[in-house]
């Protein structure tokens, strides 16, 4: 099992000195939420049947290939990653290109965590239909990864279209970081079989993610990679030594961890932890 801290569940103020801990520690990644701007009308669900938004517009954001490069620097194990990052909604030279640096700047420590995005009026309040979000997010996705593996590019999509481009420099990680596919519908769960390395979830009891997981190793036989299964990361709590299997039996393989209820108990809950479970 691999543990990993989100910054979501911290105020900015302590992300610095958790995930310098984290690092220091031993835990294996740390996950970044993003937005690209937060409408003061929110319309979506970020969980199917979720009537209110999660978040207030206030919420402070940041731009992840810098903050996330920021942090490379600061340390030296930890794998960085987004949750998630909206590709769609943006040109792919521009999240290709995030994560290209990020990947270098890190030795090759990016995780791409990319998803559709629940917001409507996000979408909106830059000019595109969010009914396309899913389409924009799949293409996207392809486009991403041509420019990180192929010598010359060209596209011509229903949301893209470029004549021939270079892109240089290419992700240490080969054939290019692990892209990691958030979000709890089918739909997201589909996308995650086809084209991710893979699938992150919100938060999970060990019961509840046996549903998704059974769909998404549907999802793969379908497309014809239940040899290459993709890697399944969700939020859960661990509580006594007998959660550890229970959620490697569930089929998860990565989980994000908050051993804290106050930001500034999170180092000391990251060092507690990881006496019961790290070593």
């Amino acid at each position: 099992m691999k543990f990993a801290i989100t910054f979501g569940q911290l105020h900015p103020a302590y992300w610095l000195e958790a995930v310098r801990e984290a690092d220091r520690l031993g835990y294996e990644s740390a996950w970044l939420p993003e937005h690209l701007v937060f409408p003061v009308e929110m319309r979506g669900q970020l969980v199917p049947g979720e009537e209110h938004p999660p978040v207030p517009p206030s919420t402070p954001v940041y731009e992840p290939g810098a903050y996330l490069s920021f942090v490379a620097a600061q340390t030296t194990r930890i794998r960085l990653g987004t949750f998630v990052y909206l590709l769609g909604i943006r040109h792919p030279f521009v999240g290709a290109r995030a994560f290209a640096t990020l990947d270098v700047l890190s030795g090759g420590r990016a995780e791409v965590g990319v998803g559709a995005g629940w917001m409507t009026t996000e979408w909106e309040a830059v000019g595109l239909d969010p009914a396309t979000r899913g389409r924009r997010l799949d293409e996207a996705i392809e486009v991403c990864k041509r420019l990180w593996t192929e010598e010359v590019i060209e596209h011509h999509g229903e949301f893209f279209d470029f004549a021939p481009v270079m892109f240089e420099p290419k992700p240490v990680q080969h054939p290019h970081p692990p892209i990691v596919v958030g979000g709890e519908s089918d739909r997201a769960l589909r996308r995650a079989a086809r084209l991710g390395d893979g699938w992150i979830g919100m938060s999970h009891t060990p019961e509840s993610v046996v549903p998704q997981v059974r769909k998404l190793r549907a999802f793969e036989e379908e497309y014809g990679r239940a040899d290459r299964p993709v890697q399944v990361t969700v939020m859960g709590a661990v509580t006594e030594p007998a959660d550890l299997e229970r959620w490697a039996e569930a089929g998860v393989d990565r989980l994000i961890v908050v051993p804290w209820t106050r930001s500034r108990e999170a180092v000391d809950g990251l060092r507690r932890f990881a006496d019961d479970y790290l070593r």
